[in-house]
């Protein structure tokens, strides 16, 4: 039978991991791969503008656009448009570690890598707010636990869900996984095609962008780097 195991995140000295009064953790939005310019512009941030300030920016962007944001067709857009962003954008609300805080130690000594293909990667790049659209595949290597496969999953997407480059999310899933599960070694690969390149500026539709982190055993152990990146292959 399968021993779950409710564990706190560990403390990396990059970023603080603070509790509430029920001991539940309270989330940062930012994470130990962000630099430290961004920590501090976010810590420094003005309050979170209200819905109504949201949908009026919407009604100000439609006309900037040269349309009129009071016809029939375009009146309920700032409406839609707020809560689309809410959904694209829910990462920022979420908390990685909480979601891998969950493990399993009766695994039978099971110690190889588990893999997960072809996750689904919707994201926004930070700098056009275009859609950066492709696949993740995620290896680790457990120490004596094992989490949730739905759970990898999940956190692919919390990263995804937030404004990004690629290569920053990349390193951000890997490195939760590395600290919030004490894993050997973790390997991420994202293939996706960028949208604010495909659809604007150089206008190259078939470009796609590969980035790859490797922590751990994975970095250090080059046959298990090819056994990963040939598994990729094959997805």
């Amino acid at each position: 039978m399968e021993t779950p195991s409710i564990r706190k995140p560990a403390l990396t000295g990059r970023g603080e991991t603070r509790y509430g009064p029920d001991n539940e953790r309270i989330m940062d939005p930012m994470d130990a791969k962000t630099p430290p310019a961004i920590r501090l512009a976010a810590e420094t941030a003005t309050p979170k503008p209200s819905r109504e300030q949201a949908e009026e920016a919407v009604r100000t962007l439609i006309a900037w656009a040269g349309d009129d944001p009071r016809r029939e067709g375009l009146k309920d857009t700032p409406k839609r448009v707020a809560r689309a962003f809410e959904e694209w954008f829910s990462g920022y609300r979420a908390d990685p570690a909480k979601e891998l805080s969950r493990t399993f130690e009766d695994v039978q000594g099971y110690d190889d890598m588990v893999m997960l293909t072809n996750i689904d990667v919707e994201s926004h790049c930070e700098h056009h707010m275009a859609p950066i659209l492709g696949v993740a595949h995620v290896a680790y290597l457990p120490s004596a636990r094992v989490v949730g496969i739905s759970k990898i999953a999940r956190v692919v997407e919390i990263f995804a869900k937030r404004l990004q480059t690629q290569e920053t999310m990349t390193a951000q899933i890997a490195d939760a996984l590395m600290e919030a599960m004490d894993a050997r070694g973790v390997a991420v690969l994202v293939d996706a095609r960028h949208q604010c390149m495909t659809t604007r500026g150089v206008h190259h539709p078939n470009v796609s962008t590969v980035t790859t982190t490797f922590a751990g055993e994975f970095k250090t152990d080059a046959e298990l780097r090819e056994r990963f990146l040939r598994m990729a292959e094959r997805a």
